[in-house]
C-alpha cells in the first residue's frame, strides 16, 4: 500500500523541501477530513487522493497540483468548504479543488444532464488554470485501476464516460501514456470477455514474435552504431483497445494487424532525428506516402516525431518512430511535462500554449451553447479529430479534423471571417465552400460586408467552433430578421391609415401588450414577421378597435407595396415554385411557418392563396438590391460528348455558381440539362441564356418556373 512517507521520497527529488512539507501537510488535512470514511474495497477514504497525488508525482506536476489531489474531495465528501480550504492552504488549490468537485447541492433531471453540467463547470474552472483537467484525470486513473470493486452497471457507466469523455482530453493534452491505460481499463470494463481473448492472442503473438523483433532490433541498433549515433531503440506494442479499435474499424483479423512490427527510437536532438531516419530508408525500402513529418508540423496537442513505414527481411512491414527524450517525455505526458521542462522555453511551453488554447475554444462554446448537453455533444465532436494541416495565405498553420471545409477554416481563424465568408480559394483556385480540404492546401476565404452564415453550412461542417457560431448567430439574428420585419410590416400598414408606430399612445400599446402576453414591442413584432399575428389586425386594434380606424384599402392587400432588398434575414424567403428575382413583379404570401414568402406575381401558387387576402403583401424590388438568387435552367442539347463540360465552362467563365446539374434523355437524339444558378437579377439571368444559346450543340434554353 501506498505512503505518504514513500510519496515524500518521490517529492524530494524534483521539489523544494517547503514544497513538499506542504504537501505533506494537505495529506495530514485530507486524513483529519476523511476520518471514518472508507473505499468501498473497505480501506481508509484517504488512500485515494494519495493515489492520485502519486499519479501526479509520476508526471513531476508541481506541489500545488498535489496539495489539490490531497484535498480534491474534502468539499465533496466533508463538512469543509472552499473558504476553509483557501484559509489553511491559499486561494490557488482552493480554486483547483472546487473546479475538481462535482456539483452535489443541484437537482437534475438526468444523469446525462448532470454529468454534462459537472462538466461544463470543470471547464470553467480549466479556463481559470489547466491544472484542474490534470488533477481531474489523475483522479478519473485511481478510480479506472480500481473500477472491480464497482457493481457491474456503474462501472461499465464511468467505463464510457472515460472512454467518450477523458481518453479523447487525454489524447487532445497530448497525454498519451494517461489515454492509453484510460482505453485499456475501459475496454475491459465494458467488454470484459473480448479484452480477455485480445489479450490472450497478444501473449501468444508476442511468443511466436520475439526471435523477429529482436533481430530487427539488432539490424537497427548495429546500423545506428555503425554511422556513430547513439540512440536507444524500443519494441513497441500496440495497446489492446487499440487493436480492437483497428479490427473493428478496418475490418481486418488479429493477425492482419499483429502482422506490422513497430520500433521507436529515441534520440539526442532534431538534427540527429533526420539523419537516423536516412539511415533507416538506407537499410530498409520506405513505403511511398507513408512519411509523416510531425516534428516539422506538430500535431495539435504538441505531439513530436518523425513517422515512416518501410519493408524489412521478407517483405515485413515495419513501422518506426523517431523522437528526442524531451519528445518523448512529451509524447507521454503531454501537457503535465510542462512542469517537468517549466524552465526551458522549447517544446514543452508550445505544448501548454496549444492546451491554453484549446481550453479557451471549449469556453467560447460554453457561452455559446444553448445548454450543457449542446455543450458536451460539440466537446465530444472536437475531442476525435483526425487533422489534416492547412495553411493561411501568410503561411501560418491550421490544423482541422479531417472532412473539414473552408467554413471550418474561416471560423477557425477568426468568427467575424466565419460569420461573413461567402466563397474561397483552395491553392488559388476559386472552390465552392462545401469542398473538403486536404493536408498541405492554402486556403484564402473570400468576405463580403453583408454576408451572414447560411444554415446550409451545417450539412458540411465538422468541427464544434463552427457549428457552435453559425448555430449561435442564426438563432440571434433569425429574431432581429424577425423584430425588424415585423417593425416594417406594421410601419407599412400604420403608414395606409395616416399614423406611425412612434405615434401610437403609449398606454394603448402598453394595454394590448399586456392583454396578449407580451412582454415588450419587440416580442409582438417576431410574431408578426413570422405570420403569427396579421400586422393589419394588429394595427386595427392599437389604433382603436373600430371598423373607420382600420387602414385603408385593407381588402386589396393595402396601400403602398413593401421594398424587398435581399439582406432581409431568414424571415423573408423566395418561393421554389416560381423561383422570383430582382425585376420580376412580385407579391407575397405572410406564412405562418416562414414569414414572408416571395412569389411572382404570375405564379399558380399564389392564385391560390389570393382566398386569403389579409395575408397577401404587396411587394417590389427595392432600387438597391443586393445579394444572389436561385435560377433554374432547363437547356435542350444535342448528344454529344463534351457537352456538359462546355456548358459548365462557359458558365464558369461568367463567374456564375452552379449549385446543382442534372440530366434527363429526350430521345436518342437530345438531352435535358436541368442547372440550378445563383444570380443577380433577371437581366443577370438573360446574359447567361444568351451565352449558352451560342453553344453550337445548345437547341433550346429556358427558365423554369412552376
Amino acid at each position: 500500500m501506498q505512503t505518504i512517507d514513500a510519496l515524500d521520497a518521490t517529492l524530494r527529488s524534483y521539489l523544494e523541501a517547503d514544497q513538499t512539507r506542504q504537501v505533506r501537510r494537505a495529506y495530514y488535512f485530507a486524513e483529519q477530513a476523511h476520518y471514518g470514511q472508507t473505499r468501498r474495497s473497505g480501506e481508509p477514504y484517504v488512500t485515494h487522493p494519495l493515489a492520485v497525488a502519486n499519479i501526479l508525482a509520476g508526471m513531476h506536476m508541481d506541489h500545488q497540483s498535489l496539495m489539490a489531489a490531497m484535498l480534491h474531495d474534502v468539499i465533496e465528501d466533508t463538512g469543509i468548504n472552499k473558504a476553509a480550504i483557501g484559509r489553511q492552504f491559499g486561494d490557488a488549490v482552493a480554486e483547483l479543488v472546487d473546479g475538481v468537485s462535482k456539483l452535489t447541492q443541484m437537482e437534475f433531471e438526468s444523469l446525462e444532464e448532470k454529468q454534462a453540467e459537472n462538466f461544463q463547470k470543470m471547464a470553467l474552472a480549466m479556463a481559470r488554470d489547466i491544472r484542474v483537467i490534470l488533477v481531474k484525470l489523475a483522479d478519473r486513473l485511481h478510480n479506472m485501476r480500481t473500477l472491480g470493486v464497482l457493481p457491474t452497471d456503474k462501472a461499465r457507466r464511468i467505463a464510457r464516460e472515460t472512454l467518450d469523455i477523458y481518453a479523447p482530453i487525454a489524447m487532445r493534452l497530448g497525454m498519451n501514456a494517461v489515454r492509453m491505460e484510460f482505453e485499456d481499463l475501459g475496454f475491459s470494463a465494458l467488454y470484459p470477455m473480448r479484452a480477455r481473448r485480445i489479450e490472450a492472442a497478444v501473449r501468444k503473438a508476442r511468443g511466436n514474435r520475439k526471435e523477429l523483433v529482436e533481430k530487427i532490433r539488432h539490424q537497427i541498433e548495429s546500423t545506428l552504431r555503425q554511422e556513430g549515433h547513439d540512440a536507444e531503440v524500443i519494441g513497441r506494442e500496440k495497446h489492446l483497445y487499440s487493436i480492437y479499435q483497428k479490427m473493428r474499424s478496418k475490418n481486418k483479423s488479429f493477425s492482419e494487424i499483429m502482422d506490422i512490427y513497430a520500433f521507436r527510437i529515441i534520440v539526442d536532438s532534431v538534427d540527429t532525428c533526420y539523419r537516423v531516419l536516412g539511415c533507416m530508408h538506407n537499410l530498409y525500402k520506405p513505403v511511398p506516402g507513408e512519411f509523416t513529418d510531425y516534428i516539422a508540423i506538430p500535431k495539435a496537442n504538441g505531439y513530436q516525431s518523425l513517422h515512416t513505414v518501410t519493408k524489412g527481411m521478407h517483405g515485413v512491414p515495419i513501422e518506426i518512430q523517431i523522437r528526442t527524450r524531451e519528445m518523448e517525455d512529451m509524447a507521454n505526458n503531454g501537457i503535465a511535462a510542462h512542469w517537468l521542462y517549466k524552465s526551458d522555453a522549447g517544446t514543452a511551453g508550445g505544448t501548454h500554449a496549444r492546451a491554453r488554447e484549446w481550453v479557451q475554444g471549449l469556453l467560447e462554446m460554453q457561452q455559446r451553447a444553448g445548454n450543457s448537453l449542446e455543450f458536451i455533444e460539440h466537446v465530444k465532436i472536437d475531442l476525435f479529430p483526425d487533422e489534416i494541416y492547412v495553411f493561411t495565405p501568410k503561411g501560418r498553420i491550421l490544423e482541422l479534423p479531417r472532412g473539414a471545409t473552408a467554413v471550418d477554416f474561416a471560423y477557425a481563424v477568426h468568427t467575424d471571417l466565419g460569420n461573413r465568408c461567402v466563397a474561397c480559394r483552395i491553392n488559388r483556385r476559386l472552390a465552392p465552400l462545401s469542398e473538403p480540404l486536404q493536408s498541405g492546401q492554402t486556403v484564402e476565404v473570400l468576405t463580403a460586408a453583408g454576408a451572414r452564415p447560411n444554415p446550409s453550412w451545417f450539412n458540411y461542417t465538422v468541427t464544434a467552433k463552427a457549428r457552435t457560431n453559425i448555430r449561435h448567430f442564426l438563432k440571434n439574428q433569425t429574431r432581429d430578421d424577425s423584430v425588424a420585419l415585423g417593425r416594417r410590416l406594421l410601419d407599412k400598414v400604420l403608414g395606409d391609415a395616416e399614423s406611425a408606430l412612434e405615434e401610437l399612445d403609449e398606454s394603448a400599446v402598453a394595454t394590448y401588450l399586456a392583454h396578449n402576453g407580451y412582454d415588450g414591442m419587440d416580442d409582438l413584432l417576431e410574431d408578426i414577421a413570422r405570420g403569427k399575428r396579421l400586422p393589419a389586425v394588429v394595427a386595427q386594434q392599437l389604433l382603436g378597435g373600430g371598423e373607420e380606424a382600420a387602414p385603408k384599402r385593407r381588402e386589396e392587400g393595402g396601400g403602398a407595396p413593401l421594398a424587398i432588398r435581399g439582406t432581409e434575414g431568414f424571415m423573408v424567403s423566395y418561393a421554389r415554385c416560381c423561383r422570383p428575382l430582382p425585376g420580376d413583379p412580385i407579391a407575397g404570401y405572410l406564412s405562418s411557418e416562414r414569414g414572408v414568402v416571395v412569389h411572382r406575381e404570375a405564379c399558380r401558387n399564389l392564385a391560390e392563396m389570393r382566398e386569403k387576402p389579409e395575408r397577401l403583401i404587396p411587394l417590389r424590388w427595392d432600387d438597391n438590391v443586393e445579394g444572389e438568387f436561385p435560377a433554374e435552367l432547363r437547356i435542350e442539347v444535342e448528344n454529344r460528348r463534351g457537352t456538359i463540360a462546355i456548358i459548365a465552362t462557359r458558365i464558369n467563365s461568367m463567374g456564375v455558381n452552379i449549385e446543382k446539374i442534372s440530366t434527363e434523355d429526350k430521345d436518342y437524339q437530345f438531352t435535358y440539362v436541368d442547372l440550378e444558378l445563383q444570380v443577380n437579377n433577371r437581366v443577370h439571368l438573360a446574359r447567361i441564356m444568351r451565352r449558352l444559346r451560342g453553344i453550337a450543340t445548345v437547341r433550346r434554353v429556358m427558365r423554369i418556373t412552376n
